[in-house]
């Protein structure tokens, strides 16, 4: 699963495979804790993060919507995402 941007210790990454499933989606790592969040709706469905990491994490997700969703075309037809900017 490639990684496409890090920041402030925390991971983000996407599957790219034909047949991965909806909602478009992203995968997010911050040590021991992971989540899934649902790209169109900026929240997390699945898994847990800390407090301020959440919020840097939902904040960066709707910084970059579009960039994301760009991505999910890419990995529904088993292309490599691009890399996305880092909060700064």
């Amino acid at each position: 699963m490639p990684t496409i941007s890090m920041f402030y210790g925390i991971i983000v990454r996407m599957y790219f495979a034909p047949k991965e499933h909806p909602p478009p989606h992203f995968h997010v790592y911050y040590g021991e804790y992971k989540a899934i969040v649902d790209i169109l709706t900026c929240e997390i469905i699945e898994g847990n993060l800390p407090k301020k990491q959440t919020k840097l994490a939902l904040a960066w997700a709707e910084l970059r919507q579009d960039e994301l969703m760009a991505d999910w075309e890419l990995v529904l037809n088993g292309e490599e995402p691009f890399k996305i900017q880092p909060l700064q």
